[in-house]
This record gives C-alpha cells, sequence and structure tokens, in this order.
C-alpha cells in the first residue's frame, strides 16, 4: 500500500469512527448504526444482508471454496458521555464506552482492503448487534450467519496494549460469567422492638460477607474466579426493620468445576439464611456467556498475521485469562476461531477502563487492526484452501 493509500484508509477509518461515536444505540435497537454500516458497504459494492433485526451479514470474495468470518460488534452502553470529545455522543445517556465504534471501523477498513485482494474463498463479515447485553451472537447464528463459515475472528480494543500492540493467546481467554439474584424476605416492624421482627437487612449483611468466602477457602486458587455483589436493596425508613431485601451480583469463573463449586455453595449459604435467621430466602442464578476457547490452529494464523501487521516484538501472550465476559464465544462453540487484544491505550487515560463515561482510545490503533483483520482472512483462507501462504 502507497503512503498515500495508507494515509488515506487512516483519515477515513478516523471520520467513521468519530461518524459511529456520535450515534450510540442499545443492543438491537441499533437502527442509525446499521443504516449507516449499509450505506458504507454499499459504497465499497459488497453485498449484505439484514439479521438478529440490526445486524448485518455481509460478505465478498469467491463463492466456491472455503468461507472465513470476522466479526464487530455494534452496539454501545447506557452512559452519559463526558469525554468532551468534538465528536462526543448526540444521544443523551447512551455512549460507546467499550470500542464497538472502533471495532466497526476496524471491519469496514478489512473489508475496503480485501476488496482489492485475490481471495481463496469468500469473506463473510458480521456487523452483530447487543453484544453487552442479550448475546446477539445467537441471533446471528441462529439466522444462519455461519452457514458455511470453516474459521472466524474477532477482537477487541484493549487499553493494556499500545497502540501496534496484540495480545493473543490459545485457550481460555475470558470466563464464564453467570449472574445470580438472592431475595430474602424477613418480618418487618418498628426499629425499636427488633425481637418481634425478622431483620431482612442484617440477613443481607451477613450473605454478602459470607459469600466472599466461596472464593477464599471453597474454589481451588489455581482457577481465577471472582463473586461480586454489585447491588443491594432493602428498607424504607431509618426506623423501620426492613421486611424484605434483594441482593444481585455476577459470578465469573474459568473452569466447569470451579463454577459447580461457587453456584452449589451459593445455594448452601442462601438456604441456610432460612434456618439461621427464620427468613424466607429464595435464589435464582442465570447461565451468562460461555468462556471464549481460542482454536490453537486459528490463534496461530491470529500470530502469523499480527506478526505480519505490527512485527514480532509487537505481538504479546495472554498470561492471564481475563474475568470479563463476550459473547464471541457462541461463535467459537460452532466454529474454530480465535479472539485476540488489540493495543489502543491512550496515555493521559491509562487509568480510564471501558465502560467509563470518561473512556477513550488511540485512534492510531485503527489502521493495525482493519490489517490485521484483513491479513488474518487471507492466511486462513489460504489455509483452509490448501495452499498456505
Amino acid at each position: 500500500m502507497s503512503d498515500t493509500a495508507a494515509s488515506h484508509l487512516d483519515d477515513w477509518l478516523r471520520e467513521i469512527r468519530r461518524d459511529l461515536h456520535r450515534i450510540p444505540e442499545p443492543g438491537f435497537e441499533e437502527n442509525l448504526t446499521s443504516a449507516y454500516l449499509r450505506r458504507q458497504l454499499d459504497r465499497l459494492g459488497i453485498a449484505h444482508r439484514t439479521a438478529a433485526k440490526t445486524g448485518i451479514v455481509a460478505w465478498l470474495g469467491r463463492e466456491s471454496g472455503p468461507a472465513v468470518a470476522l466479526r464487530a460488534d455494534m452496539d454501545a452502553l447506557p452512559l452519559p458521555e463526558k469525554t468532551n470529545l468534538p465528536f462526543a455522543s448526540l444521544h443523551p445517556g447512551m455512549m460507546h464506552a467499550c470500542g464497538h465504534d472502533g471495532h466497526m471501523a476496524m471491519l469496514l477498513g478489512a473489508a475496503a482492503l480485501l476488496r482489492e485482494t485475490a481471495l481463496a474463498g469468500k469473506v463473510v463479515l458480521l456487523f452483530q448487534p447487543s453484544e453487552e447485553k442479550t448475546g446477539g451472537a445467537r441471533t446471528m447464528i441462529e439466522e444462519g450467519a455461519l452457514d458455511g463459515v470453516g474459521m472466524i475472528f474477532g477482537g477487541h480494543l484493549d487499553r493494556h496494549f499500545k497502540p501496534g500492540e496484540f495480545g493473543i493467546e490459545p485457550g481460555l481467554i475470558c470466563a464464564y460469567t453467570d449472574s445470580f439474584h438472592i431475595t430474602i424476605r424477613g418480618k418487618g416492624g418498628h426499629a425499636a422492638r427488633p425481637h418481634e421482627t425478622v431483620d431482612s437487612i442484617v440477613v443481607a449483611s451477613l450473605l454478602v460477607m459470607s459469600i466472599q468466602t466461596l472464593v477464599s477457602r471453597e474454589v481451588n486458587p489455581a482457577y481465577p474466579t471472582v463473586v461480586t455483589v454489585g447491588r443491594i436493596e432493602g428498607g424504607t425508613a431509618a426506623n423501620v426493620i426492613a421486611e424484605h431485601a434483594v441482593l444481585e451480583g455476577t459470578i465469573r469463573t474459568t473452569h466447569p468445576q470451579m463454577r459447580q463449586t461457587i453456584i452449589v455453595g451459593l445455594r448452601r449459604m442462601v438456604e441456610s439464611m432460612q434456618v439461621l435467621y427464620n427468613a424466607t430466602t429464595t435464589l435464582a442464578v442465570t447461565e451468562g456467556y460461555p468462556p471464549i476457547i481460542n482454536d490453537p490452529l486459528a490463534t496461530d494464523i491470529a500470530r502469523q498475521a499480527a506478526v505480519a501487521t505490527a512485527g514480532a516484538a509487537n505481538v504479546q501472550g495472554l498470561p492471564y485469562p481475563s474475568m470479563g465476559g463476550e459473547d464471541f464465544s457462541y461463535y467459537l462453540q460452532k466454529v474454530p476461531g480465535c479472539f485476540v487484544r488489540i493495543g489502543s491505550l491512550r496515555e493521559d487515560l491509562a487509568t480510564v477502563p471501558s465502560h467509563s463515561p470518561f473512556y477513550d482510545f488511540d485512534e492510531a490503533a485503527l489502521p493495525g487492526g482493519a490489517r490485521f483483520f484483513a491479513r488474518v482472512a487471507t492466511l486462513a483462507l489460504a489455509h483452509l484452501a490448501g495452499k498456505p501462504e
């Protein structure tokens, strides 16, 4: 690619990202986002169809031969943006605070590069809705997004790496993401007469502290595990003993046996409150996303593409799994693939995490991400076609 063409691509990717950043939308409601992406695909002359309400399946290359999929997520978060960026969200209470605007821009960039490439098969581009909330990947799969696909690749912008760096690792890299809801019903009454009541706030407090021992005393420390109570609700007034309380939280595990240990232990603790404190308790555990488990061969292909893009010194491993979750895992239950980390650290925002109203990333990450996705698709197709490059 000439310097002029590279500069044009860089500018175009920034423009795309900023346009998308201005119009953040929640899962399965990405109507403006979808329309914008479809216009860009039309300008590139790339065929596409709608899937999963607002999602898009696009394709280019040969109809015969193998197929490789590339995926970007589309949805935003219900956060009021506080970045003061000149291209900040135009939708009050919504923000692209997780880099999905960058993911979509990189995938469009890869499409533009692949359009000029001789391909050994078909590249399928998946613009997927609702990653953050309801697992839009499942709906995409149900509507045929993976039909004929032999391998899939995706990635996420990551502030733990600098622009031009990649994190790639085979095996498990993201956790199970189950959630729980606990209700406690006691007997309300006047705060001055506690002996006539069953205090649900006391029971909830004891449960919060007891739950911490599930990880510290019941889980093998060799397997990363997190149990967090993120929400507690109860009581109506300072001088009234609460009859009802609610606890909600998340369970993040990296091993199926440890996951079962946590769920069984949590149920035991919740049920014990009925005997210990004469309260009525219920527990509901909702299954979350399965873990991301990168296929070894696909990971090797991804590493080759990253080295070709950024140089071997800028391609690192991921020694510890993330305790976050990603519905890309549903694709990997169907076909082999690899999910990579794409460096995007903004030095002045080094301590600002994703899902923050102050989040932003270094747009220098975009060209490298687009080139990586184009290369990994080309390499994977060549492998599947039996013509390794």
